[in-house]
């Protein structure tokens, strides 16, 4: 039976924004648009955007008090999603993402399975979704296994306890309690934080009946730097967490290490006339192989232009992923502060 909403828990949307003004409106819309019936607030952290997304917000401020915003100081995701979780007042936190759309039940769900489950943390499934070709295979890449490892955050699973979440609902004394999103951590800093909720006896529950659409990058350099980023933190993460990290993380990295020694290997037997070494040709050729692949089965899916981006963003997406977490690993880039991938 349905709770009465004097009865449910009041909910606080919080949500970073930087440069989203062809994301933001669909962002804030699909959070008004709850069918939850308790009460709720959006916390909106602003960064120094320069493309219009404050102009955008101060107008849909005007005609819904509900949507609240405050200065980001520090300008990065964990700094705004901090200060927008000590601004807020409710004791359930939604955390939203500018370039997610939440379906109208999600919050509803969400707050029903915290609360049945006692957990600190509950997250779903990271629909990406895209509109352009070039995004359509992004999105594709998103979702499939040979693309970000087949998580179940990414293709799905069966509801129950897990390492992270995709964004989050948390009881917020619980975030309170160990002590909110690590400011120093500019990308992973969910996994993190999910890390220590865990570490302190806690609970963070998958279910596949959360799903948000999330809407990838535009274009190849925003693609390429969102993943090189990642893979630093990423790799910045293994460093400092060793045993913590699932052994997945560390696949990337070593494909690329390998393919990229296999492709040295085959240029040094051509030119000092070494014919056993043409071996290493292999590893790339079958990777090669692996993209293509790949690709056929995207055109059946998405299409034959997506498809053929299909053989340009996986590769970008594994060795930007990979290259960067070498460099994050080996704490070989001189300001790792400065790679928020955006």
């Amino acid at each position: 039976m349905a709770k009465k909403a004097d009865a449910l828990p009041g909910v606080s949307y919080v949500m970073p924004v930087l440069n989203e003004v062809d994301h933001i409106e669909s962002a804030v819309n699909s959070l008004t648009a709850q069918d939850y019936e308790g009460p709720f607030e959006i916390v909106l952290a602003l960064g120094p955007s320069v493309d219009g997304t404050n102009d955008v917000l101060d107008e849909m401020a005007k005609v819904d008090s509900r949507i609240r915003r405050i200065p980001n100081e520090l300008g990065s995701t964990p700094g705004g999603l901090n200060a927008a979780i000590r601004a807020s007042g409710y004791p359930v936190v939604v955390r939203v993402d500018a370039h997610s759309v939440l379906p109208t039940n999600y919050t509803r769900i969400a707050v029903e399975t915290l609360l049945k489950t006692g957990a600190d943390n509950v997250g779903g499934i990271m629909k990406a979704e895209g509109v352009t070709p070039f995004e359509r295979a992004v999105a594709h890449a998103y979702g499939s296994r040979e693309g970000l490892g087949g998580t179940q955050h990414h293709v799905g699973g069966k509801a129950g306890p897990a390492d992270t979440a995709y964004l989050g609902v948390f009881q917020r004394n619980r975030l309170v309690e160990v002590g909110l999103f690590d400011e120093d951590i500019k990308r992973g800093q969910d996994w993190e934080l999910n890390r220590r909720l865990r570490a302190t006896g806690g609970t963070v529950w998958f279910t596949p009946e959360l799903q948000v659409v999330y809407r990838p990058r535009s274009s190849l350099r925003k693609l390429v730097r969102q993943f090189v980023a990642t893979g630093i933190w990423r790799g910045e993460l293994a460093r400092r967490f060793g045993t913590a990290n699932s052994i997945r993380y560390f696949v990337p990295p070593t494909a690329v290490l390998s393919i990229l020694a296999g492709t040295v290997l085959g240029i040094v037997a051509l030119a000092a006339g070494l014919p056993w070494l043409l071996l290493g040709f292999a590893v790339p050729a079958l990777y090669a192989l692996f993209v293509i692949a790949a690709s056929i089965v995207t055109a059946a899916k998405e299409g034959l232009r997506a498809a053929l981006w299909y053989l340009i963003v996986l590769p970008c997406i594994h060795f930007g992923w990979g290259i960067g977490f070498v460099l994050g690993f080996l704490k070989l880039t001189k300001n790792i502060t400065a790679h928020t991938g955006r």
